[in-house]
């Protein structure tokens, strides 16, 4: 009898930074990996990132998307999740939020877009951002929230979002509950739908 052979997830992510990619090259690497379910493409400034969230990634950004859903459930707020659905601009950028939003109605580029960030920093991904005109993007790295909000000039660092349906958001809050979850889902949601309560 013969034994399937199975696959462990790895626990950590890999990233493949290439250089002197053109649009073109890009959009054929991008077809390439269209049956390739778990990788995500990033293209700007002629340099493309092909990117294979480990398990960890995966856990995290799944948990920030539940209690910001949550959040949104708790204060019937409507919003449309749009995950990490590809944004492009045609020639110029593309890039997969680990998650995203609209809120109210729906946008053809996202209110929101959320990145967990291991082992890559944010100057390039706030440019990525910037390119597409996605008006807010927060990063959670090392166990906290960094919020960026687009102006004329670029994105500005916040300390709270000003997306209008989630001014009464607490980001120590979320940051907390996110960190709870790593022990217990439920507490995690419990916690935070207990302190949304007046």
């Amino acid at each position: 009898m013969t034994q399937t052979p199975f696959v462990v997830q790895p626990s950590f992510e890999q990233h493949l930074i290439y250089g002197g990619i053109t649009w073109q090259q890009f959009k054929l690497i991008q077809a390439g990996f269209a049956e390739s379910p778990g990788i995500k493409l990033f293209y700007y400034d002629g340099e493309i990132e092909i990117f294979m969230p480990g398990r960890e990634h995966e856990f995290f950004k799944t948990i920030i998307g539940m209690l910001l859903e949550l959040f949104c459930l708790e204060m019937a707020i409507e919003f449309e999740p749009t995950g990490s659905m590809t944004q492009e601009r045609e020639g110029e950028v593309s890039a997969q939020a680990d998650e995203s939003y609209c809120f109210g109605v729906s946008k053809p580029i996202p209110d929101l877009a959320i990145e967990v960030v291991f082992t890559s920093g944010s100057p390039k991904k706030l440019q990525r951002y910037q390119a597409l005109g996605v008006p807010e993007v927060w990063f959670w790295q090392d166990g906290l929230f960094s919020l960026y909000r687009l102006r004329s000039d670029g994105y500005e660092k916040i300390s709270c979002s000003e997306i209008a349906e989630l001014a009464t958001l607490d980001i120590d809050l979320l940051a907390r509950c996110v960190l709870i979850a790593q022990t217990s889902r439920l507490e995690a949601a419990n916690t935070f739908r207990n302190a949304l309560k007046p």
